[in-house]
């Protein structure tokens, strides 16, 4: 997750929310366009948290324009028009680096690019003796907003050596059963242990991130690259603060908006995208039951889009009467498609009769959203020598938990041994 992902200070939903249906919005005098949104009174009168990550470092209502403005610019701009940087560039012959050791804390066996995730590939390789180090243009931290896996996923993170099973008991938030799955009238399918922990990403980095160190590894914050040269016998990086950093491998793991993704794949528009709005509540009548995916709605059409609704519901640790909720649907990349405050729009309206709960009877703790773009050449195949792909960068990617922390444990033994 990255996730692109809002997280706002907890507001009673009172001092926002009244009722107002789909006709009296609609027979405002003034243009639509003009009124501020729910989600805009919503996200302006709650105070933003410094949370760090994704691409816009602070969430705030302005962030979630900027995102609804590159998704715009994702579906309208032809590839023609849209000039790819090169960020990765290959130089033939030796870099002349004839001894690794001269260039101690700056040149490594494995250089991870992307941390948030990536930190748990960098100390499963360094927990095997390799030299690794990760580059993270903001800080290795983990937000307040829960991540949802199964134990047997979890437990990956034990199996490469990552964490012990006392840690991993102290990074779960909650743990729930059963689990739904359900489709309109077609009836309910209700199974166990899917999904079914709420892991604390702040815990959990931070665990890992002194495992890692405490390891030997090097962990370089604040700092972001401008370009890398690929030789025959090494891979070198350049900052934008001058510095140059030496590798004999190349992780890339900066999800899916990564510069060296957007390089290989020319720019071209994805074939399809994931779009997701929520919030974690509290409130709710106390449930310790989750829905993996329920649609309780025909389709919808928003703009020249026809659109089917799904959702997602899961107990939070934080209370327990806290509830995460997710809408998310699948759109193409084209003229029409919605933006992520549309989605918002209609969740508020839409969450009160999926939960049975009044909107004015929440407090919304935080606001989530994000885009996820997807790609039928998935898993990306290599495009550089010394440089590879893992997580949402290399395209891999679930129909149920999609993409990020959960798809990577799934691959963490395989990335950590081959």
């Amino acid at each position: 997750m990255l996730l692109q992902i809002q997280h706002i200070h907890p507001f009673p939903a009172s001092h926002w929310t009244r009722r107002i249906d789909e006709s009296s919005r609609w027979k405002s005098s003034m243009p639509r366009a003009a009124l501020p949104s729910r989600t805009q009174k919503i996200m302006e009168k709650i105070s933003s948290s410094n949370e760090v990550g994704g691409a816009g470092g602070v969430y705030s209502y302005d962030a979630l324009k900027r995102l609804d403005q590159a998704w715009t610019s994702l579906f309208s701009t032809s590839q023609e028009e849209e000039k790819v940087p090169e960020v990765v560039s290959r130089v033939p012959g030796s870099s002349r680096i004839l001894d690794m050791e001269e260039h101690a804390g700056r040149a490594f066996d494995v250089l991870v690019c992307g941390g948030t995730l990536g930190i748990f590939v960098a100390t499963a390789l360094v927990s095997r003796g390799v030299s690794v180090a990760i580059v993270e243009r903001n800080l290795i931290k983990g937000r307040e907003q829960e991540w949802n896996i199964s134990r047997k996923e979890l437990l990956e993170l034990v199996d490469v050596g990552i964490l012990s099973k006392e840690e991993i008991e102290n990074i779960v938030a909650v743990e729930f059963n059963p689990n739904r799955c359900g489709f309109e009238t077609k009836g309910d399918i209700w199974t166990e242990d899917i999904l079914n922990l709420g892991v604390s990403p702040a815990k959990l980095i931070e665990t890992v991130k002194r495992r890692f160190i405490s390891l030997g590894g090097v962990v370089f914050e604040g700092k972001v690259i401008c370009g890398i040269h690929i030789y025959d016998d090494a891979a070198i990086v350049h900052l934008t603060n001058g510095d140059s950093l030496y590798s004999r491998l190349i992780v890339d793991s900066m999800g899916n908006f990564s510069p060296i993704v957007k390089q290989i794949r020319s720019c071209r528009k994805p074939d399809g995208v994931c779009l997701v709005v929520g919030s974690c509540s509290r409130g709710f009548d106390e449930n310790t039951s989750s829905d993996i995916i329920f649609s309780r709605s025909s389709s919808k059409k928003i703009q020249d889009t026809q659109l089917q609704y799904f959702w997602e519901a899961f107990p939070a640790g934080s209370g327990p009467t806290d509830r995460t909720t997710y809408l998310f649907t699948y759109v193409q990349a084209k003229p029409g498609s919605p933006k992520l405050e549309d989605l918002l729009e209609d969740y508020w309206d839409l969450l009160p009769s999926y939960q049975g709960v009044p909107l004015e009877r929440l407090e919304i703790l935080r606001v989530i959203y994000g885009i996820f773009p997807t790609y039928r050449d998935s898993p990306l195949p290599a495009a550089f020598d010394r440089i590879l792909q893992v997580g949402d960068a290399s395209g891999i990617q679930s129909p149920v938990s999609f993409g990020g922390f959960g798809s990577m444990s799934r691959h963490l033994n395989r990335l950590s041994t081959e």
